[in-house]
Order: structure tokens, then sequence, then C-alpha cells
């Protein structure tokens, strides 16, 4: 079928707000290594990876062979109320690591599903219904998910089953902390959660969750150490820490194996999701033993951990670790990293390059220097792929570009894609001056 017809199709029976990138989307139909093709035959070197799903690559060897085994033993599903080999082997790494004491895992499909587990435990346990979150963080598009997403623009209700404040410490570059230090800049957020705590709760706060980087909201990266200072106040109220990995997990930000590891902290539970399966609908939680125990009443999970995703999770998570993807991530985020601050010295129309390893953002802004703007952001979508480069978007406002490749990229690949993007950038800053 042409690709237009396709477009007409989805439009007619698949929801408006179920957005596409570009004015003419595209449907991919092949991919291999760090490649894709769309249904016309052009080839696109991808940065965004599916929203940093497809983490180790396309057409891996070693992961589609695992998938194929399973397939070829008849068995696509048995549910949880059997044993699944491939699950417990799965736990039983992400549990090793963690980090976290006597950890306990339990698999999910997504990480918003990973997160509403994540939220019921805490709750659960300290018998409370009160939340601590982030400003302009996004944890995904459920009830409760959504309830403690703090940013407007993927808020679609402003009911929630959760009681939930709002702390500094996402978003440095336009906060009212933005001039600040990076010893300024955590002090002042501390000030805050405490003086939240104090005015907007009752005390008994079950947890604070946070993104380590903000994913959806823009990459945006706060100074090393904020989540250890703030872990020291959420110590004295006995309130629990969770750290969405969905995004920053398995190696992403090069210096570590977990976005939090960057703050000096273990967390009580940490969320994941997205690269573990490589494509595989797969989340999870990997938490404290008792704090995973506490639930009284039964549960369990129709497709979380079953037998295909649990084997090609497995095959991925082995295949980063034996090829070591976390240093390359680091090697290569920070060559890309340098790379575009001399572009964005030469084009203003890019106020911030910030991340850490293959997570990168590029904040675009108008003519005065400041202004967001959306449009640039659209524009250098298109500019990157008429070049043969998928990139993403994303943003409090929607004007961070988004760069998140496979932990696989080689160097090449890297300078061919930061070539791609010093030419887009160039003339969308043409243009954002006109």
């Amino acid at each position: 079928m042409p690709q237009d017809d396709l477009l007409q199709r989805h439009r007619a029976v698949l929801p408006t707000w179920l957005s596409l990138y570009y004015a003419e989307p595209i449907e991919i139909v092949g991919g291999q290594g760090r490649r894709v093709t769309d249904s016309n035959g052009r080839e696109y070197l991808d940065f965004f990876a599916g929203i940093l799903t497809n983490a180790i690559g396309y057409d891996i060897g070693e992961i589609s062979d695992a998938i194929r085994a399973q397939v070829d033993s008849g068995v696509l599903h048995t549910s949880t109320l059997y044993l699944i080999r491939k699950q417990v082997e799965l736990a039983e790494k992400i549990a090793e690591v963690s980090g976290i004491p006597d950890a306990k895992v339990f698999f999910t499909n997504s990480g918003t599903e990973a997160n509403e587990t994540a939220l019921l435990l805490a709750t659960q346990y300290r018998k409370s219904d009160q939340v601590l979150a982030l400003r302009n963080s996004y944890h995904g598009r459920t009830f409760a998910a959504m309830g403690i997403t703090g940013n407007r623009g993927w808020s679609a209700s402003s009911l929630s089953p959760l009681k939930v404040s709002y702390v500094h410490g996402g978003y440095r570059m336009r906060g009212p902390f933005a001039a600040y230090n990076d010893a300024e800049y955590i002090a002042a957020c501390v000030e805050d959660l405490r003086e939240i705590l104090e005015v907007t709760t009752a005390g008994d706060v079950a947890c604070m969750i946070a993104e380590p980087i903000q994913g959806v909201g823009g990459f945006n990266v706060p100074p090393d150490g904020l989540f250890g200072e703030m872990k020291k106040v959420l110590d004295e109220y006995g309130i629990l820490f969770i750290s969405d990995e969905v995004q920053t997990g398995w190696g992403r930000t090069g210096e570590h194996f977990w976005g939090i590891q960057a703050h000096g902290v273990v967390p009580d539970a940490m969320t994941f999701a997205k690269g573990l399966g490589n494509g595989l609908a797969i989340g999870g939680v990997v938490a404290r033993g008792d704090l995973m125990d506490c639930l009284k009443a039964n549960s369990i999970s129709t497709f979380g951990g079953n037998p295909i995703s649990t084997a090609g999770a497995k095959a991925a998570l082995d295949y980063l670790l034996d090829k070591d993807l976390q240093a390359n991530a680091a090697k290569l985020g920070s060559m890309l990293i340098n790379g575009l601050r001399d572009v964005s010295a030469e084009n203003p129309v890019v106020a911030d390059v910030r991340g850490k390893g293959l997570m990168i953002g590029l904040e675009l802004v108008g003519p005065d220097g400041r202004s967001p703007s959306p449009a640039a952001a659209a524009r250098l979508l298109e500019e990157t792929k008429a070049r043969g480069l998928l990139v993403g978007k994303g943003g409090l406002h929607n004007n961070v570009v988004r760069l998140a490749p496979p932990l696989s990229l080689t160097e090449d690949e890297a300078e061919e894609g930061l070539a791609i993007l010093s030419e887009s950038i160039t003339v969308v800053d043409k243009e954002n001056k006109a």
C-alpha cells in the first residue's frame, strides 16, 4: 500500500492525540545495526531508537536467536502462575546489578506499568497516598502515572488517586534557580523540598519518585549529588525514594549503569523498561525485598515477564554487558556533546547542549536567544530527516531535540550523525535569524 494511503487509514481509525512525527510521516519496515528503512526504500541513521527502546540496535543476531529459540519451543505464553526459567534468570541478573540490598524483581509490560507498580508498593508500605514528584517530570500515561507527571502537556486529566506535591530540581535552565552554581542549586532545591514537606503535606509521605535525567521533559540533567542530598531529607521522615530509570537505565548515561548512581545514593526501588527489551514489551520494578513483599492481596501479571520478552531481554542484557556498551556510550556521547557544543557556539538557535552518554538534548530558542522555539525544533527534525537522520523531540515547551541512538553506535556513525546535525542546525539558525 502507498504510504499516503496508510496515513489516511491511520487518521480514520486511531485517536487524534496519537501524534506522528514529520509533515510526511514515515513507516519503518526494515532495520539493521543502527539504520532503518522506510516503506519508500529510504534509509536513515537512527538517533532516537524508538524512543530509547531499541537500545542495542536492529537485527542483532544474539537477541533474535534467543527469541526464535523460544518461538520454536511452541510456548509463547504461560503466565506467572507457572515457573518461567528466563524470567527467573533475568530477575537474578537485574537484582545483582541493581545494587539494592536483598532485591526482588517484578516484571510488567511497560515503564508506565512499572511506575504504577512502584507507587502501589510505596503507598501500601507507608500507608499513605501522598507522593512527591519533580516539576516537568514524566512517568507515563495511565491514571496514577499521569497524576505524578509534572508537565501540563502530558497531563490529560486533573483527577488522580494520589495527593501529589511537586518539588524543584528537574528543569534547570528556566527555573528560578537557573543562575545558581551547582552547590547553590542543590542547596536551593533541598530547601524547597523541606518547605514542600512542611507546607503541602501531612509529613507522612509515601515516596518521592524522580527521573535522574528527565526524559520527555527534555533530557534535563541536574547536578550530580542532588538526589543524594534530597534523600537525606527523605530519610528524616522515613519517605521512600524511587528512581525512574525507564530512560536512564542500562548504561545509557555512560558514566554509570543506572542514572541515580551519579548522586551517590541507593534508592529503595527502581523502575525500568525501554532499552532492556531492545524493542520487546517489557518493564519492571526492582526493590528492597521487604518493600516488594508488602502486598498482602493476591496479584499476578498475565503478560509481564512472559517467555518471549524475558528470553529476548536476557539476551539483550547479556549482549550489553559482554560488549561493554556503557563504555561505548560514554566515549561516543562525549564526542557528540563536545561536537554539538562547538556547533551551538556558531549557531545561537541552540541555546543549550546537555546530557550524559548517549542521552543528549538540544534546546532551541527564538531570535532573542531566550524564548522557547518549538517551531525551530520541528524544523530541525525535518532538516535531519531530509539528510537521512532520525531524531526525537520533547521538553516542557516542545523545543528540545532529543538524541538517543542505540548504544552500539560506531564512531563513524557518530561522526556521520554529527555532520548531519551540524548542517541541519546551520540551516535552521539562518531561518531563525531571518
